[in-house]
């Protein structure tokens, strides 16, 4: 997959080879050596004499799944096309889009999925940045059975949980567009929740235990109760120096059970950390909000984003950087390599609609190759 960094037209995502041949319940081969007929030969793990009911039902099941499946590329692909249209037509300093993230916090991401087992602490390395996460607590009340059964009660910690996924990136974002702007550590999150919501790009507010309004406060929660450590070497982190806690007080007003757009009594807002304050102000990294909003659905994609427009600031020539050396810095769960270039270049698929000017070229199975391009967001020089 080479990118030469000129705007091209948008297919589908789904490529096919000349001469492939799909069906959703079997597969399609010759009836005659003379003709181009075809015919479907259904391979079905029921019996011969299965009911025609049952049948029915597992194939409307499964052309259902097909359906859904072609309108969630349909969504992707007229999100991305809309996004690229408006990036298109206007500067994001001028349409004041811009946020910006922490140029570590760039180098070195969060998780893309809750850490497995609730571990102590969770990190990631690149070169010489690190990034180390603990996650907050709680004291909680836990029931204990005594050898007679008696209950009592005791006092223990309890973990918040790690941050993860897209919402707590689209969030520190938003937070250093912000920052940036205002200067101050205490930032307004607002007083509706569906406002909020809309600045990050998550428009379709739904409610319920697995819902988006759930989420987002539940991150939110999450992110700025977190302790993290930016060090040289992860090896020896002293907490007591190198790590800091994202903000000094969080005071979320929004109330899950709610509609998105009802007022709470105050502003929710975040008072910063020092420590993380000066983090965002010391070396950010300006982001087009459209470019975070369009590639939403996958903190992969946002990474490698805002990774390449990190980058494409300070690449003048032809780079070469090794799979290997990517796979552990974005560290996908993935063991195989292989795996993690083809993830790897899906994700540029989708960012170069929406960076246009990144150039590239991913097509060696040795290294990814970094050209001189423009950054995403236009500033001086570059």
């Amino acid at each position: 997959m080479t990118c030469s960094g000129a705007a091209r037209p948008v297919d589908n995502f789904v490529a096919h080879r000349p001469g492939d041949c799909h069906h959703i319940f079997g597969h399609l081969k010759p009836t005659n050596q003379r003709r181009t007929r075809f015919s479907v030969t259904t391979r079905s793990r029921f019996p011969e004499n299965s009911s025609p009911r049952l049948l029915s039902t597992v194939m409307t099941e499964s052309t259902s799944r097909v359906v859904k499946l072609q309108e969630a590329r349909d969504n992707k692909f007229q999100r991305l096309a809309r996004e690229a249209q408006a990036i298109h037509q206007d500067d994001a300093l001028r349409a004041g889009e811009v946020g910006y993230l922490s140029s570590t916090m760039v180098q070195v991401t969060l998780p893309y999925r809750e850490p497995k087992g609730n571990p102590a602490a969770w990190g990631r390395t690149n070169g010489r940045a690190s990034l180390t996460i603990q996650p907050g607590y709680y004291i909680g009340t836990e029931v204990e059975i005594g050898a007679k059964g008696r209950k009592k009660n005791r006092q223990v910690p309890i973990s918040i949980g790690y941050p993860y996924g897209s919402v707590p990136r689209l969030l520190l974002a938003w937070v250093g567009r912000e920052v940036t702007m205002k200067k101050q550590r205490e930032v307004i999150l607002g007083r509706t929740l569906g406002e909020f919501m809309s600045d990050l790009g998550i428009n379709n507010a739904s409610g319920g235990k697995r819902g988006s309004i759930t989420a987002v406060k539940e991150q939110t929660k999450r992110l700025f109760s977190a302790r993290v450590a930016l060090v040289d070497n992860p090896e020896n982190i002293d907490w007591n120096n190198d790590g800091f806690v994202l903000a000094d007080s969080l005071n979320v007003w929004w109330d899950p059970s709610t509609a998105a757009d009802q007022a709470g009594l105050f502003d929710s807002k975040v008072v910063l950390s020092e420590r993380f304050f000066d983090e965002m102000l010391k070396s950010p990294v300006p982001l087009d909000m459209r470019a975070l909003r369009a590639l939403k659905q996958s903190p992969f994609a946002l990474d490698v984003y805002s990774w390449l427009t990190y980058r494409s600031f300070s690449v003048t020539r032809r780079t070469e950087i090794p799979w290997e050396a990517l796979q552990q810095q974005f560290g996908t769960e993935t063991e195989s390599e292989r795996k993690f270039r083809s993830l790897f270049r899906r994700a540029l698929k989708d960012v170069a609609v929406v960076y246009p000017d990144a150039k590239f070229d991913a097509d060696s199975s040795k290294a990814f190759v970094l050209l001189p391009g423009k950054t995403s967001v236009r500033i001086a020089g570059r």
